[in-house]
């Protein structure tokens, strides 16, 4: 029984939530750095549904491509899924039913915000809608979008677009005054695109015997690793411009703490660790701390202008 719960809760890939809380706070905290009162009772239910969709996905991905992760022989820590049903630890039924409760709990999270958020429950309750059709549609038929080179795109626009959104628009009431929060997710939403590029490597093979083709996929191994470097060139680059625009310069200079190791992730990319089977469990976690670290950092800086 024991090895069952523990199986049960590797299936949900718990490490993978505190992203959330902190793409979630992040959007809190420019709003409250802004000028908007804090507001408790929101940012917990906004909160709440937001990790619920985050288990619903976990638990679904697992279940649609078990085949995909069945047929991965060089998973990490960061890819080819939880393993706990490709190594038949537990059945796939399990993760079906758990993705069909958590995505029922999640409408009606959904509905408590709309209803008990504020001022802006309503917009946050279409955020987290938009949120969990997209989740769901991500790996599941007909859309499985994951298969359509158009997952690493919807997975930015979940996690580090709407996801800050539900947080700015329950303490701001709207989305008046949000230039900063898009200053602010903008650097973040190219990292997490990166993310799911470096993740694809390991994975690659087979997802391309599955039917699973992701843009690593598509655009092969040294393709996806240049346009893994023009990002990070891109995001970097503009970050001037974006403390030019609304981005408080403090946030902006804390978005730039995780640059050394972007610089290295662009060189390793470069000399064609992305092919090499030893180096996808370094790069992988480099592009995990990427966007963990730049969301920190970003989160703490308008935690310290919102106390000011």
């Amino acid at each position: 029984m024991a090895s069952s719960v523990l199986a049960f809760v590797r299936l949900g890939r718990p490490q993978f939530l505190i992203g959330g809380f902190l793409l979630h706070g992040l959007g809190a905290a420019v709003a409250v750095a802004g000028g908007a009162p804090f507001f408790l009772r929101g940012f917990v239910l906004g909160q709440a549904a937001v990790t619920c969709i985050q288990l619903m996905t976990h638990y679904a991905n697992d279940f649609f491509d078990v085949a995909a992760d069945q047929a991965n022989a060089t998973p990490t820590r960061w890819s080819g899924g939880s393993r706990v049903l490709a190594t038949a630890a537990l059945s796939p039924v399990v993760a079906w039913h758990a993705a069909r409760v958590l995505l029922l709990l999640a409408v009606v999270l959904i509905g408590v915000v709309a209803k008990r958020g504020g001022a802006g429950g309503g917009w946050a309750a279409v955020a987290l809608t938009g949120a969990l059709a997209l989740a769901w549609a991500y790996s599941a038929p007909p859309l499985r979008l994951h298969s359509r080179g158009l997952g690493e795109l919807t997975t930015a626009v979940v996690v580090t677009g709407l996801v800050p959104v539900v947080g700015f628009v329950v303490q701001a009431g709207g989305l008046h005054g949000a230039a900063p929060l898009w200053c602010a997710i903008a650097p973040l939403f190219g990292l997490q695109f990166c993310m799911l590029l470096a993740v694809e490597f390991p994975d690659a093979v087979g997802d391309a015997a599955t039917g699973k083709r992701t843009l690593v996929v598509r655009l092969g191994g040294r393709g996806a690793a240049a346009l893994y470097r023009a990002c990070l060139v891109a995001i970097y680059g503009a970050l001037p411009a974006l403390s030019l625009l609304a981005m408080p310069p403090l946030a902006a200079l804390a978005a730039s703490l995780m640059f050394p190791i972007a610089a290295w992730q662009f060189h390793r990319l470069g000399v064609g660790a992305w092919g090499e089977a030893r180096a996808w469990e370094s790069l992988a976690f480099r592009a995990v701390a990427l966007v963990t670290g730049t969301a920190l950092t970003e989160l703490a800086a308008f935690v310290w202008l919102a106390t000011r």
